[in-house]
């Protein structure tokens, strides 16, 4: 049954001024870019991706925007929160070489495959892109792992100056990637599948969601594309041929906005 699990929080991590990471006991298993549906009691029920997991412990890792992830960021350890899932499909990781890139709070959620991806002795290549360095985390988590990390900020107060996709862009000429795997603002996404030039590609989409496994629609996309059962990871063929992709979402109405 889709009900969710009651489940206390086991440790919170502030990783910015804006961005925390919750902890809890769950045990199923999930694989990396799965998400899950989490309840906040009183507030609302939103899709977040596992941005750390092992047997019992998982996490979530995001950005204090509206009520609901404001009220999850003022959580503490011995709260408790709802939890369903994991839902939807997960990254690939295989491979030799793979280039990873995460924008904003999408480093959360290609985290955990850098991690597989080390741990299959795959090459891996990692960009960080924020808007400067204060909105950056998880970057010395990464390094640990033994991927090879780039930040890019729009301000150049770290790293490369500029957006991520040109730093993709100078990587992909200077070294030969058999696999790119991205998650972040879907414009900067579409602009890396473009200049991914034939390379398999994987993106992971994030829409508005109420049920998270299929029977609502609301995060349709394309022709009848579910997000949380059919994604939210999509390969580069599919991706090409979605129209919507990095130009059009759905509010809360189901209305079509522009990104």
């Amino acid at each position: 049954m889709n009900y969710p699990s009651v489940t206390k929080i086991t440790e919170t991590t502030k990783e910015n001024s804006d961005v925390k990471t919750l902890f809890f006991e769950y045990p199923k298993k999930i694989i990396p870019g799965q998400f899950f549906m989490i309840w906040i009691p009183g507030i609302d029920e939103i899709p977040m991706s596992a941005s750390y997991f092992n047997s019992s412990i998982k996490a979530i890792t995001f950005k204090r925007i509206g009520d609901a992830t404001k009220a999850l960021f003022e959580l503490k350890k011995g709260d408790k929160i709802g939890v369903r899932g994991p839902y939807g499909n997960g990254f690939k990781v295989n491979g030799t070489r793979i280039l990873f890139v995460g924008g904003g709070t999408g480093i959360a959620t290609i985290a955990p495959s850098v991690k597989e991806a080390i741990s299959k002795n795959i090459s891996s290549t990692v960009i960080l892109g924020v808007k400067n360095k204060n909105e950056l985390f998880f970057e010395n988590r990464i390094k640990k792992y033994g991927a090879d990390v780039h930040i890019s900020t729009d301000d150049g107060s770290k790293g490369h100056k500029g957006f991520a996709t040109d730093l993709a862009k100078k990587l992909l000429e200077e070294k030969k990637f058999n696999s790119v795997l991205t998650c972040g603002p879907e414009i900067m996404m579409k602009k890396l599948l473009e200049i991914s030039d034939g390379i398999h590609f994987q993106a992971s989409l994030e829409r508005y969601m109420k049920c998270g496994f299929g029977i609502c629609g609301q995060c349709c996309v394309d022709k009848g594309l579910r997000v949380c059962v059919e994604g939210p990871v999509f390969d580069g063929i599919t991706l090409k041929n979605i129209e919507d992709f990095g130009i059009f979402k759905r509010d809360a109405t189901g209305r079509k906005v522009r990104f």
